[in-house]
Formats: structure tokens, C-alpha cells, sequence
């Protein structure tokens, strides 16, 4: 994984995070490899910055390496003949999250479009929009604690890496591609961060 496609698709998109000053959440960052099917999962979180743990607004980041792009990348690594692009597979979930009154899911159907920007040859699609209800158990049987709620909208696509990005590591074209995600996952964040709802206090999680 030191010099490997995959990888430096993960710095890229980090940078790119970092460009558009989001805050990652170190916790929530994880890099697991599916030992059945071959497949590696990059996991991470990122928020505005400031906001505490956990976050009012957050987007939670799935990049996934499948083990046929694996293929791919090996056949045309010891052939050096481009037969077919290999692929990440890309899930972008916004979380409005520590609400103290149910959201009408409504509410944000204007900062959620349907598509994402164009990602390389690509957009993502929404897949649909959430809302969640959680009754937390009290650690004291005198404490009542409140409901608290949240609202998801999750966004897959596949990201097709072009030759030039597969060769020596040099290719500015992820970067490039990958900006727009950032800037546009930042500028999500904040809009959803502007809405007018009432959110219960980090220290009542």
C-alpha cells in the first residue's frame, strides 16, 4: 500500500479535506480490509471546525478498493496495457446530528441535490434521505434523558481512475478531481450547519 493507486487516492482526498479547512475526526478513521472478498474499506469523518465531539454537522467518507479493480490494477501493472479503468467505489454520507426536535426531512431537500458536482467522468446520486430517533439509556436510573434526533442523506458512485493516474504517482488529476469533492462536501457542511434548528448542548450527549 506505499505506492499503490488506492493510496494515493486517500492522500489526495486528504489534502483536499485540509484545503477546505474541514476538521477530521481522528476517532472515526478507519482502514479495514475484507478478508473474504479482498476488498479494502477506507473509512474516515470530517466536520467543521470548532464544533466539538461530536460535531453538529459531519460527512462521513467510504472510499472502497473492490477486489476486481484489484485485478485490473495488477493485470495492467505487469502488462502495462490499459485494457479497462479500474474503479473506487464512493459512499458520502451528511449527518445533521444532536437535534433536540424532530426534522422534517423536508427541511433540506435545497441543499441536497440529487446529483453531486462532476467527480472525474462521474457524479454521485443521492440515495435517499433519513431521519433517526434515538432514546439514549440513562448511566442513572433518577436522570432522564432527552430524545435526541438526526437527519442523514447518503451519496453513492463509483470514481474510474484514468491511465495517467495509475503510472507513477505524478498525475495531478486526482487532486483536481478530488478538490471539487472537498470543496463541495465543506460547502455542504456549512450550509447545513446555517439551517435554523435547535440542537441540544455537547455536554447532554
Amino acid at each position: 500500500m506505499l505506492d499503490h493507486v488506492f493510496s494515493d487516492a486517500i492522500s489526495a482526498l486528504r489534502d483536499a479535506f485540509s484545503n477546505a479547512f474541514l476538521e477530521r475526526q481522528a476517532f472515526d478513521e478507519h482502514f479495514n480490509s475484507d478478508v473474504l472478498l479482498g476488498d479494502l474499506v477506507w473509512e474516515t469523518s470530517y466536520g467543521l471546525p470548532g464544533e466539538g465531539r461530536p460535531p453538529r454537522v459531519v460527512a462521513h467518507i467510504t472510499l472502497t478498493w473492490p477486489s476486481w479493480s484489484q485485478a485490473i490494477y495488477r493485470s495492467w501493472y505487469t502488462d502495462e496495457i490499459f485494457h479497462e479503468a479500474p474503479e473506487i467505489e464512493m459512499e458520502i454520507v451528511f449527518r445533521v446530528q444532536r437535534l433536540a426536535v424532530q426534522p422534517d426531512a423536508t427541511i433540506i431537500e435545497d441543499i441536497v441535490p440529487i446529483k453531486s458536482p462532476q467527480i472525474g467522468k462521474e457524479k454521485l446520486s443521492r440515495e435517499g434521505i433519513t431521519v433517526e430517533i434515538n432514546q439514549p439509556t440513562p448511566s442513572d436510573k433518577r436522570i432522564t434523558r432527552k430524545l435526541d434526533y438526526a437527519i442523514e442523506v447518503t451519496y453513492r458512485g463509483n470514481y474510474e481512475l484514468a491511465e495517467e493516474t495509475l503510472q507513477d504517482g505524478t498525475s495531478k488529476l486526482l487532486d483536481e478531481n478530488f478538490s471539487t469533492l472537498g470543496s463541495w462536501i465543506a460547502t455542504t457542511l456549512v450550509n447545513l450547519g446555517d439551517l435554523k434548528l435547535a440542537f441540544l448542548p455537547v455536554e447532554s450527549d
